[in-house]
């Protein structure tokens, strides 16, 4: 089972239209689905518009990631040959 990063959901094919399924998700991102297999997101413009970036302090990044690396460590591991 894959964790989804959202709970909006739609397939390929609804993304013909990708106005009505920006509508449905109430502008949230989704995640696109091609015969039951996520293919990736669909994150329309008024979702990233609200994310605010700000500059970190010098090695800050660093560390956030080195705290979350054991989280990460099955991905990283999933990625090592890609």
């Amino acid at each position: 089972m894959q964790n989804l990063l959202t709970n909006k959901t739609a397939s390929l094919t609804e993304l013909r239209n990708p106005k009505k399924v920006i509508t449905q998700a109430g502008g949230k991102p989704v995640a696109i689905f091609n015969r039951d297999h996520l293919e990736g997101y669909f994150v329309p413009a008024s979702a990233v518009e609200i994310l605010r970036f700000e500059a970190t302090e010098s090695g800050e990044a660093v560390a956030r990631f080195k705290n979350r690396k054991q989280q990460l460590s099955a991905t990283l591991e999933y990625l090592k040959d890609k």
